[in-house]
Order: C-alpha cells, then sequence, then structure tokens
C-alpha cells in the first residue's frame, strides 16, 4: 500500500467531516476564545495516541496469535459496519455523547471522536501486513491527521460556508468509498486464509 492510499483510508475512518457538527456540539458550553485551542489541544492528544497504537498494537496481536488473514478479514468487516452507519445513521445509535463539563478534555473529542477504535484497528491491520512499511504508515497518518485537524479546526467557519446539509452529504460519499475499500479488504483476508 502507498503512502498516498494509506493516508487516504486514514482519512475516511477519521471522518473529519463528518466529526465538524459533533465538535461543535461537544464544545457549545466551552467560552468561544478558548475553542480552537480546544480543538488543536484535543487532536494533538489523539495523534500522540494514534501514533503510540501504530507501534505497539501489533504486539498485542502476536501476544494473542492472531493471524493476518484474520485481522484482514475482520478489519474489512469493521469499515463496513462503519461505512453503513455513516450512509444509514440511526437516532438510536447517535455518535455524541452528553456533555457533563464546559471543556471536554480527552474524551470524547480526541477518543473516541478522533482516534477512535476503528481507526486504531486499521492501524493494526494495515501495520500487521506490512511490519516494515511502517515509515510509510506513520507518514500516512500525520499526513491525515493534518488535514483532518485543519477541517476541524476551522469547523465553525465550515458550517457557516457550506451549510450542514453539504457536510452531511460529503459524508454520505466517504461512507460509499469506506464500503468498497471494507469489501476488497474482506476478500484479501479470505484469498490469504485459502492462500496460506
Amino acid at each position: 500500500m502507498t503512502m498516498l492510499s494509506a493516508a487516504m483510508t486514514f482519512f475516511l475512518v477519521m471522518d473529519p467531516l463528518g466529526n465538524v457538527p459533533l465538535f461543535l456540539a461537544a464544545l457549545r458550553k466551552t467560552a468561544p476564545e478558548r475553542r480552537q485551542w480546544v480543538i488543536l489541544r484535543e487532536c494533538l492528544i489523539a495523534l500522540a495516541i494514534m501514533v503510540t497504537f501504530l507501534f505497539v498494537g501489533r504486539f498485542f496481536l502476536e501476544l494473542l496469535h492472531i493471524e493476518n488473514a484474520s485481522l484482514q478479514a475482520a478489519g474489512g468487516v469493521i469499515l463496513m459496519l462503519i461505512a453503513v452507519r455513516m450512509i444509514f445513521p440511526t437516532p438510536e445509535r447517535p455518535l455524541h455523547e452528553p456533555m457533563t463539563h464546559d471543556e471536554p478534555f480527552i474524551v470524547p473529542l480526541a477518543v473516541p471522536y478522533v482516534a477512535g477504535p476503528s481507526l486504531l484497528a486499521v492501524e493494526v491491520v494495515l501495520v500487521s501486513q506490512n511490519p516494515s512499511g511502517w515509515p510509510i504508515f506513520l507518514g500516512a497518518l500525520i499526513a491525515a491527521w493534518l488535514v483532518g485537524t485543519l477541517i476541524l479546526y476551522s469547523s465553525g467557519f465550515l458550517r457557516r460556508a457550506v451549510g450542514e446539509r453539504a457536510l452531511i452529504a460529503v459524508e454520505r460519499l466517504m461512507g460509499m468509498i469506506l464500503v468498497v475499500l471494507g469489501v476488497q479488504m474482506l476478500f484479501d483476508g479470505i484469498d490469504t486464509f485459502f492462500t496460506s
């Protein structure tokens, strides 16, 4: 996998455009002059978590004796479930969490909105498939994070400029692309299982 395709995969799973309304809702009680700083701080915390998991996640799998074929297939299923939820959201499973204080810290902005379990799982799948390619995945992760952080940092402007409906439409489109990626990963896992 090239750095560009890995970065695109990370970006799609990170779903910063879909997170814009969630960030704005979570920060509605935060003082306006603090919002940009909080977004930047939370994105930096998320990056630290994602980079850490990029290096240590594979060792957990080795400890559990999970094979690459199983991981590929599971990664494909996870991506498809994420994509279906992006395309067909339900009111019974909202993505936002109730806020009990004025300024969120780590939860829910850094985790799970940016560094969610789905993104961490995709990291592990990619690194397990190609352990020596970790520099490519690290570069791809940082690139996807940079673009995502820029989008989230300008979340207030984006909502005013394009509106909620346009953001939702883009999220649906990203979900459809993720479906294709998930199916491909599932097929690759099945193929690896039967040919190994």
